[in-house]
């Protein structure tokens, strides 16, 4: 049985996995495309060299044990000053022989298994999309939402982007014993025609919400994160792609607002500054909300 192992999206502390059996040799293929470059590059440099050394020993030893390199280099250098008889063929040159041609064999095999691996990897549609680095819990629409942004980093634009959120935290069950749960979050506008620049999801904090009852000491108590999916299709890439990125309870903001990225110019024009993206700032009074999600009247 495998070792245990670690898991990210079941918390925050470490989850112990037992009974799976994981075996990356059985599914070498898929090891090597989805993992880093650096794995591939050590994997293909062991093999080449190793096939290399191998190969190279097998020559020395069949030289050594079968052929007499001395008697050799005399017939090479006769046949240069002077025609001679074909030197008489030994079980030695026959292995010579069986080993040159199983050596370029698997020269071979190496090279379309791993023109195979790099063309996949190459080939492999992945999304470039920019998350925030936190998300944010402040006013939005009258209320209180959960926001987070997002934005799709190349030119080419993403048609029918869909995006879901989900929260998964520590709770008790019906017995009183602790389990790790998920549940979904509705977000205002769950897809997008079309996502070029930059979108921010919010999912209202009201009475139905997952969230309606928590604040920032119970959500890291119950190691919360929320995990956010995004699908769409890439025009240039005609594919489909996805996104993931987690946000842990460390990581979401509480009575703060994102700043403003779009600036809108007097010719009309619009600029995106995304070296904003990140950036939040604090709620000003007229933003502030009560406990009952009710904007707070203004004095006077």
């Amino acid at each position: 049985m495998a070792e245990p192992e670690s898991t990210r999206v079941f918390g925050a502390r470490t989850t112990r996995v037992l009974g799976l059996r994981r075996r990356p040799l059985a599914d070498l293929y898929h090891t090597l495309v989805t993992g880093t470059w650096t794995r591939l590059l050590a994997v293909y440099t062991v093999v080449w060299f190793g096939t290399q050394a191998i190969f190279g020993l097998a020559h020395l030893l069949v030289a050594a044990e079968h052929l007499d390199t001395g008697a050799l280099l005399s017939s090479l250098v006769a046949a240069l000053e002077s025609p001679a008889p074909a030197p008489v063929l030994t079980p030695g040159w026959f292995l010579i022989g069986a080993i040159s041609m199983l050596e370029t064999f698997f020269r071979w095999l190496e090279v379309g298994i791993g023109a195979g691996i790099i063309f996949g990897k190459f080939s492999l549609p992945r999304a470039r999309v920019l998350w925030s680095k936190v998300a944010v819990v402040g006013p939005h629409a009258g209320g209180r939402a959960l926001l987070f942004r997002m934005a799709n980093e190349r030119t080419s634009n993403i048609v029918q982007a869909k995006i879901a959120a989900m929260v998964i935290w520590d709770e008790k069950d019906d017995e009183g014993k602790v389990v790790r749960r998920a549940h979904d979050l509705e977000l205002v506008r769950g897809g997008s025609a079309l996502f070029t620049h930059a979108w921010t999801a919010a999912h209202p904090i009201d009475a139905a919400s997952p969230l309606a009852s928590e604040t920032e000491a119970t959500l890291a108590a119950r190691e919360a994160e929320v995990v956010v999916t995004l699908t769409g299709y890439d025009e240039e890439l005609a594919t489909l792609i996805h996104a993931r990125h987690v946000y842990l309870a460390s990581q979401v903001r509480w009575d703060v607002r994102f700043r403003e990225v779009v600036t809108t110019l007097e010719s009309g024009a619009r600029i995106i500054d995304y070296r904003r993206f990140h950036e939040v700032v604090p709620v000003v009074p007229e933003d502030d909300l009560l406990p009952g999600h009710h904007r707070r009247p203004r004095p006077g």
